[in-house]
């Protein structure tokens, strides 16, 4: 496995986007001792928001899947920011937490949270499987489908 997280990507025909920089009073990622916090990310194309809507009215599992991924590669786009794209300073992600816009009766909130998983450890292998909460959410910011946060165990 490469050292480089995006030439990583780049060999699975993923290009990680520019890291999106905070829109109100909080930063992108927190290093305490050897856990590295990453704020919620959402799916981006462009820098602008995209898969907006909810699961179970206006979008479709697949959307959801694909909103998942997006942000989920917004999330490693942080991750290799934080990191200074040193992909052996990642031990492994510990965390994932997914928030789903969706219906009060759309069930499928792991299906959709696997779209980040899938992608996380497709990029990350082994060091990308990790503990999960899917939790399905009246709205998000700017209106999307998805959002994705995470805590990853680091090397000084």
């Amino acid at each position: 496995m490469s050292d480089s997280l995006r030439a990583r990507a780049n060999a699975l025909g993923l290009t990680l986007p520019s890291p999106s920089q905070p829109i109100a009073n909080y930063i992108n990622h927190v290093v305490s001792h050897q856990h590295l916090f990453i704020s919620g990310q959402i799916p981006l194309v462009d820098g602008k928001p995209t898969y907006v809507g909810r699961l179970g009215e206006s979008l479709s599992d697949e959307e959801g899947i694909q909103a998942a991924e997006l942000a989920a590669l917004g999330l490693l786009a942080q991750l290799s920011d934080a990191l200074g794209d040193d992909l052996s300073r990642l031990v492994r992600i510990l965390r994932l937490g997914v928030f789903i816009a969706s219906s009060s009766d759309f069930q499928r909130q792991g299906a959709v949270a696997n779209g980040a998983s899938d992608l996380l450890v497709n990029v990350l292998g082994e060091k990308g499987r990790h503990v999960r909460t899917a939790v399905g959410v009246a709205s998000l910011p700017a209106g999307v489908a998805v959002e994705v946060d995470a805590i990853f165990e680091v090397r000084p």
